[in-house]
């Protein structure tokens, strides 16, 4: 496929765009959070132990931008803060479960090959 641009950007193919759009390393983790219910930033902060503050925000506002996430502030004290899924961020998460899937086969299959380099049998 020819290079193209798209919003200001130019890429290699599509799947150079899908990349950016949803790749990294939180961006996924938090649309398949997303999946089945709204969270709180909160939520999403606690069950992503790892991540930052500065850095979950900064994926958030993206996915918003590029219009995967809702974000919903309510008018209350202390204010509180919904992130949903958006129809059109529903659309990653079969290509996030098919990632999955490939990431625990790969995984199986090296604990696998491992395992019979060390003479150890492997279930």
């Amino acid at each position: 496929m020819p290079e193209f641009e798209f919003e200001g950007q130019r890429y290699q193919n599509p799947v150079e765009l899908a990349l950016h759009l949803i790749g990294g390393k939180w961006k996924m983790p938090i649309l398949w959070r997303l999946r089945d219910r709204v969270w709180r930033y909160n939520e999403i902060r606690r069950d992503l132990k790892r991540v930052s503050h500065k850095m979950l925000t900064q994926q958030l506002r993206e996915l918003e931008s590029a219009g995967m996430i809702t974000r919903t502030v309510h008018p209350v004290v202390p204010p509180h803060v919904d992130y949903a899924i958006t129809d059109l961020g529903l659309t990653t998460i079969p290509v996030i479960d098919g990632l999955r899937a490939w990431g625990a086969l790969y995984r199986k299959r090296k604990i696998s090959r491992q395992a019979v380099r060390l003479g150890v049998r492997s279930e």
